[in-house]
């Protein structure tokens, strides 16, 4: 293969947008798909070209990048993407998902001679735009491999976790954590306002102390919990991805505990 692999993308919202957008912009032939055509405008506007179908993309690209909600929206995709797929050509899968949803896709796209990797990141859009995202990869050697170039135009750092599934068990574990200590900084919030002591105050004296953490540094910019009620949904999906992972577990039930009450306080369970 000479040149950069040809590229494709679906899932062009608020995450995926910035990491296709830096795909681009480092030079990776792209191919882009959406459910709502004018979606696609500001990617064509920068050189992308539109597909037709989900199908029509897997067929152009050498590398495929996923980003879409849940596991029903994978699955989905995956039924059109993966029997159009070249052999040779990759499939990421950067939403977070089930670990045993991606064993099995992985699976699947061996049967065709797709490599495959679960890649599931962390902060955000603008750590995409600004090339800083954290992506964890489970994957075999050789198809780490063949994604990182593509990866390295929008991740900040790569780690190779394990074989397939491997991403999403430390994604799950991860957003779970940050779930957590979001809930603890609404219950240390609200001890210290009972104790008299303002809001802002409170804030910037732990942003400064050992009980900082960066849950605690989103919750203290919320003016109310329900400000932050389209993230909690998609914390609250991973917590649950983390009991369904493991139901008998008494450190996920420990981090879904502490979770909680910030998710139910911003309305999301």
């Amino acid at each position: 293969m000479t040149g950069n692999p040809s590229t494709g993308f679906i899932g062009l919202g608020s995450q995926g947008g910035p990491m296709a957008e830096r795909m681009l912009a480092e030079g990776y032939p792209l191919t882009v798909w959406a459910r709502r055509p004018e979606a696609l405008d500001p990617f064509v506007a920068q050189g992308a070209t539109a597909a037709a179908s989900p199908a029509e993309l897997a067929a152009a690209c050498d590398h495929v990048g996923l980003c879409v909600v849940d596991d029903a929206g994978v699955a989905d995709l995956c039924d059109q993407i993966i029997p159009a797929m070249r052999p040779g050509s990759l499939l990421a899968i950067h939403s977070t998902i089930l670990p045993e949803s991606c064993e099995k896709l992985a699976a699947r796209c061996a049967e065709r001679g797709v490599a495959f990797v679960d890649a599931p990141v962390s902060g955000g859009g603008p750590a995409a735009a600004a090339q800083t995202l954290t992506v964890m990869c489970g994957a075999e050697q050789a198809a780490f491999e063949q994604a990182k170039p593509v990866f390295e135009s929008f991740a900040g750092l790569l780690v190779l976790l394990g074989p397939a599934g491997s991403g999403q068990r430390a994604k799950i574990v991860n957003n779970a954590l940050m779930a957590a200590n979001m809930g603890l900084a609404h219950a240390a919030m609200q001890a210290s306002e009972a104790l008299g002591i303002g809001r802002k105050a409170f804030g910037d004296l732990i942003k400064a102390s050992s009980g900082r953490s960066f849950g605690f540094e989103v919750y203290a910019r919320l003016p109310q919990p329900d400000a932050f009620a389209h993230g909690a949904g998609l914390l609250a999906k991973d917590v649950k991805l983390l009991a369904a992972t493991l139901p008998d577990s008494d450190a996920a039930e420990q981090l879904a505990d502490a979770a909680n009450a910030f998710l139910r306080a911003a309305g999301a369970n």
